[in-house]
């Protein structure tokens, strides 16, 4: 009866409060401020802070921040930010991931430095024997990881992960196969190791607009057109933006009009002149195309004008739910664009017509090296194909090609036929020449059947104007002789039938 009545009461009696968060732990930048008097606080550092504080109260749980480097969001956002979400949260397990192992130890290090210094206010204390700089625990359960790309996770659980800057280099930033590889570590590697409704921060200055903060929108959407990610840019210099898709609120994450400058931690607050000094110094001393990338926060593309590289994906067939690799062969070649006597890539590349009447590209083996040595990867690629010609380029000097093809295939395989060489003569007017096989790729009847980065990168970044790189003109060749182009001359009479209407101009010679 008595446990009736009071559990009756307690319908009535409000469940206890929790206990009032003090005014410092209101976001990552108000600590910094309470606690370390050289912090300098900004407003895009408050707006960082403020993006940090609803993804703690669950408003969202991907959040992505592009801003210019040097300009202390990775202090802000990762080592503030992390020593404030385990004054919060202080069994949370946080995993940082950059770009190196190099980094991602002085990350850890950083906050482990701010738990040492102020934890003991909040209840944080290092546990006894947690001497690693890059993977420490607290005496409350939580603590940090921190890792570099590529470096596995495995057995390690996040209940936050900050994803600081993962590419390295522009170097790495032009790489497919670098792009790919921090892809994958993120989606393999990183994402699984999320606990349940573990939240995501990448915190990044763009580089190119196939980097991973462009994966990642494009996979999941952005959160103002209905998708997951919280997208804040802050370019150096503010400016209209009329790419956005339509509906897509025009709005600086600062209220700045055009023309307005980033602030600065190393300048004053209110001094436009010199921000704008600054900014425009920076501007007249590197390349337009990183001012736009790394400090506007809107890579461009380089401006390709065959391909795109959602398509080139799009045309992987060794990826799962792609057409099958393998139905069956009907002609099989190993294409060639000679190098200049050593100075330049001697594009070689190997595929085969299918029995669906696609063109399969199997092999890229180009590279730069001498006339011998094109010759004999050449002969070891169609011997490995089991090729039945191959098709070279005539320009590089009359009979000499079909020759060093030939003595090089004697001095490998003397007991065996050597494929027949067909020569092609390629005209000045690559665009016309490469454009109607771009729309092959287009319309799908040319793929890949495995992991091609470098010539995909060819045929992405190809611009008028500009000498085509020895893979695509190899791949050209191929596809001309293989694969039934329609409304175009083949190179010989030879190969497939095709639809022989020169309207082409001559596009190629005998």
């Amino acid at each position: 009866m008595t446990a009736t009545i009071w559990g009756a009461l307690a319908d009535f009696v409000d469940p206890p409060a929790e206990p009032e968060r003090p005014p410092e732990l209101a976001d990552p930048v108000s600590l910094a401020k309470h606690l370390d008097p050289s912090y300098r606080d900004r407003a895009h550092l408050r707006v960082i802070a403020d993006e940090l504080a609803a993804v703690e109260r669950g408003e969202f749980d991907r959040l992505l921040l592009n801003t210019p480097p040097q300009v202390g969001k990775s202090r802000t956002a990762v080592e503030w930010g992390a020593f404030w979400w385990l004054c919060l949260h202080p069994t949370n397990r946080i995993i940082i991931g950059c770009y190196g192992d190099v980094l991602a130890v002085k990350r850890g290090k950083a906050v482990r430095k701010l738990v040492e210094q102020y934890g003991g206010a909040y209840g944080l204390y290092l546990e006894r024997g947690s001497a690693s700089m890059k993977d420490w625990q607290l005496t409350t359960g939580g603590g940090v990881l921190a890792v570099g790309v590529g470096s596995g996770v495995t057995g390690q659980n996040g209940d936050l992960l900050l994803i600081d800057d993962p590419t390295r280099s522009r170097k790495d930033a032009e790489s497919v196969r670098a792009r790919d590889a921090v892809f994958d570590w993120y989606s393999a590697d990183l994402s699984s190791r999320q606990s349940p409704g573990a939240p995501i921060v990448l915190i990044q200055t763009p580089w190119h607009p196939d980097d991973l903060r462009a994966r990642v929108v494009q996979a999941e959407g952005d959160r103002r057109l209905g998708g997951r990610w919280r997208v804040v840019i802050m370019a150096a210099i503010a400016e209209p933006r009329p790419e956005l898709a339509p509906g897509e609120p025009d709005e600086d994450p600062l209220g700045r009009r055009p023309g307005e400058p980033l602030s600065h931690p190393k300048i004053k607050d209110g001094d436009t002149r010199r921000l704008l000094q600054h900014w425009n110094g920076i501007k007249s001393s590197v390349a337009l195309r990183d001012w736009r990338a790394l400090w506007q926060c809107d890579p461009k593309a380089p401006e390709g004008v065959l391909v795109s590289w959602e398509l080139l994906r799009e045309r992987r067939c060794f990826e799962s739910g792609r057409t099958p690799c393998d139905p069956g062969r009907k002609y099989v070649a190993v294409s060639v664009d000679p190098s200049g006597g050593g100075r330049d890539t001697a594009g070689i590349v190997g595929g085969y017509l299918s029995d669906d009447e696609r063109l399969h590209i199997v092999a890229d083996r180009s590279d730069v090296m001498s006339s011998e040595a094109w010759a004999r990867a050449a002969c070891e690629l169609a011997h490995e194909l089991d090729a039945d010609r191959f098709i070279v380029e005539k320009n590089y000097g009359g009979d000499m090609a079909k020759l060093v093809i030939r003595t090089a295939w004697s001095a490998l395989y003397p007991d065996k036929l050597c494929p027949r060489v067909v020569e092609v003569v390629a005209r000045r007017n690559k665009l016309l020449r490469a454009e109607p096989i771009g729309q092959q790729w287009a319309e799908g009847r040319i793929v890949t059947t495995t992991y091609l980065p470098d010539l995909e990168a060819e045929w992405a970044t190809w611009t008028v104007g500009t000498d085509s790189p020895g893979r695509i003109d190899a791949s050209v060749y191929l596809a001309y002789e293989l694969l039934p182009v329609p409304r175009t001359a083949p190179p010989t009479g030879e190969g497939p039938a095709m639809l022989n209407t020169d309207l082409l101009g001559g596009l190629w010679g005998r």
